[in-house]
């Protein structure tokens, strides 16, 4: 499954947004069958804040760990904060070469 994170906007920073960005993912999450890849694409992203991220990343990383590939990743604001959210959870999170 690909999830293009842009269809949420380019500026995400809010707790709020994040939390909300997440809620409204859980219908398509629940059709995702046993063993598939979730595919976060950062592609158009100007503004990827850690709260936002936190509350959307951290909680699809606990559903589907290793199975969870983050591509598209030239944006310094979002490799930034995919570093704080893994020193901040100690996880790593699979960084896609895309």
């Amino acid at each position: 499954m690909l999830i293009e994170l842009k269809k949420f906007g380019v500026t995400l920073t809010s707790r709020d947004d994040g939390r909300e960005a997440y809620s409204a993912m859980q219908p398509v999450l629940k059709s995702i069958k046993a063993g598939e890849e979730v595919e976060i694409n950062f592609s158009g992203i100007n503004t990827f804040s850690p709260s936002w991220g936190d509350e959307f990343i951290t909680p699809l990383f606990k559903n589907f760990g290793d199975k969870l590939l983050l591509s598209h990743l030239e944006n310094p604001s979002v490799k930034l904060t995919l570093d704080t959210i893994e020193i901040a959870n100690k996880i790593n999170l699979n960084r896609s070469k895309l």
